[in-house]
């Protein structure tokens, strides 16, 4: 009977601390997720820099490529995100590896015109040594009708 019990207890305990952890990772994601967007917006290339794994992939419209050329696009303003408005945050872990999928609109100055578009933006991030890293970023445009206001928009 206290063999059951005790394993019983190790069970629920071990629940709990997996579900405190994934929780702890959720906020992390999330706040990371928020924090881009911003660092984005600001031309921020060091965060970015430190958030990037080296072996980061980036998906656009116009296409792909790593994590310094993404760094160069910021940089140079080639592409200004300027404003992101997100809708919807969705989190799924598959072991140290989490997706996350935001629903926004994005207005962006791209080639000197000021452009908004509804995206579907997935976000790769995989945890090493304790540390959440961005390993790719993938814009989906949608057919969803815009929802953001935006003046001056071409």
């Amino acid at each position: 009977m206290k063999k059951i019990i005790i394993t019983i207890l190790c069970v629920v305990l071990g629940s709990t601390i997996t579900l405190a952890q994934e929780s702890t990772d959720l906020n992390t994601i999330e706040k990371l997720s928020k924090d881009k967007w911003q660092w984005m917006a600001e031309k921020n290339v060091e965060e970015l820099d430190k958030l990037f794994d080296e072996k980061s992939m980036f998906v656009h419209m116009g296409g792909s490529w790593g994590k310094q050329q993404e760094l160069d696009v910021i940089k140079t303003g080639n592409i200004w995100y300027k404003k992101a408005e997100v809708y919807s945050v969705t989190v799924n872990f598959i072991g140290n590896t989490a997706i996350l999928l935001n629903d926004i609109d994005l207005e962006a100055v791209v080639g000197g015109n000021t452009v908004v578009n509804p995206f579907m933006v997935t976000e790769v991030y995989v945890k090493e040594n304790g540390v959440w890293r961005m390993g790719s970023l993938t814009f989906s445009k949608l057919m969803r009708p815009l929802k953001m206001k935006s003046e001056g928009v071409n």
